[in-house]
C-alpha cells in the first residue's frame, strides 16, 4: 500500500454551517428531550419562565386593532415518589406545593402577572436539591382571562437550570379551541432527570389535562 502525505494547503473549504449555541437548547418535535443529568444541570434551583404578548391584535394591515387582553397563568402538576400529587398555580392561591419533603417547597410560583406587561413574566421554581423526591412535574399554562388566541399571544417558555444552557420551548401549532396547554414534562427515572417538550393543547381545562396524563386527582372550581 502506498501512502502519501496530506497536503493541507489544497483541502477544499468546508461548507458554512450555522453556529451551535452553547447557551440555549430549543426543544422541537424532532428533538423533544434534553437530559439535565447528562449535561450536568440536575442540581440547584431550576427556574421556568413564561412570557407572552398580553395585547394581541385583530384584523390585517392598517386595520389591525387591539383585541381583548389575554391573561396567561403558569403552573404545574407534581407527583412525588411517595405518591403525593398536587398543583401549583395562582388559581386557588396554591403558590407552593403542599407535600414537600424538606422545610422548603420543591415547587413554588413567584407571583401572578395579570397584565403580561411585567418584563420577567411569571416564574416557577423547582428545587433540584430534592430531585430524588420527584417522579414527574408537568409544566402548563392556561388562559385565565381573554379569548384563546395562542398564535397572537406568542407565548414562550424558557427553562433556566442553575448551570448549563437554558432550554426554550415555543408554544406553536396553536389550537384556539383550547384554553390550556401542557408545555414540558420534568421526569425523574432514578438514573436520569430530563425535560421533554409536550406543547399539547387541552380542551376542557384542568380535569381534561389530568385525564390526558393520568394524574388521578379530583378537581373543583377555583378563583384568584
Amino acid at each position: 500500500m502506498i501512502t502519501v502525505p496530506i497536503d493541507y494547503t489544497k483541502r477544499p473549504a468546508a461548507a458554512a454551517t450555522p453556529p451551535v449555541s452553547l447557551s440555549k437548547v430549543s426543544l422541537t418535535k424532532a428533538a423533544p428531550t434534553v437530559s439535565l443529568t447528562k449535561q450536568g444541570s440536575a442540581s440547584g434551583v431550576l427556574r421556568v419562565n413564561l412570557n407572552w404578548n398580553a395585547k394581541p391584535a385583530t384584523g390585517g394591515g392598517i386595520f389591525r386593532k387591539p383585541a381583548p387582553g389575554v391573561d396567561l397563568d403558569l403552573g404545574c402538576l407534581y407527583e412525588y415518589t411517595d405518591g403525593s400529587k398536587g398543583v401549583v398555580q395562582a388559581l386557588g392561591n396554591a403558590f407552593t406545593d403542599r407535600h414537600s419533603f424538606g422545610r422548603n417547597p420543591i415547587c413554588r410560583l413567584d407571583g401572578d402577572d395579570r397584565s403580561g406587561a411585567v418584563s420577567q413574566g411569571e416564574n416557577l421554581f423547582v428545587d433540584l436539591a430534592q430531585a430524588q423526591a420527584v417522579r414527574r412535574i408537568l409544566i402548563f399554562t392556561f388562559i385565565y382571562q381573554g379569548v384563546p388566541n395562542w398564535a397572537e399571544a406568542r407565548a414562550v417558555v424558557t427553562v433556566f437550570p442553575a448551570s448549563g444552557p437554558e432550554i426554550e420551548v415555543l408554544l406553536d401549532d396553536a389550537d384556539d379551541r383550547a384554553s390550556m396547554c401542557a408545555i414540558v414534562m420534568l421526569e425523574n427515572t432514578g438514573s436520569d432527570l430530563s425535560v421533554r417538550r409536550e406543547v399539547r393543547y387541552i380542551q376542557g381545562g384542568h380535569k381534561k389535562m389530568d385525564e390526558a396524563y393520568g394524574w388521578g386527582m379530583r378537581w373543583e372550581a377555583g378563583r384568584k
